[in-house]
């Protein structure tokens, strides 16, 4: 869905003003290089939050907190 809203606000910019359609359909494979650092600290800050709090979450687990008692 996102694709195809993208598509539609393409077609409508190159019958408003063609010109500019076509540079941002040249200059886009260049903005998504320029991005991909960013998206890898992301991933990087993502995971790393994930294992800190794992850790952090260990002791709680082992002592089995959250376990229900079998009646």
């Amino acid at each position: 869905m996102k694709t195809l809203f993208a598509l539609g606000v393409w077609c409508l910019l190159f019958v408003l003003c063609w010109p500019l359609a076509i540079l941002a359909l040249l200059a886009w494979p260049f903005v998504w290089l320029l991005s991909l650092p960013f998206r890898l600290v992301g991933v990087t800050f993502s995971a790393l939050f994930a294992f800190l709090g794992a850790v952090l979450m260990l002791p709680a687990r082992l002592l089995g907190a959250g376990r229900t008692q079998a009646a």
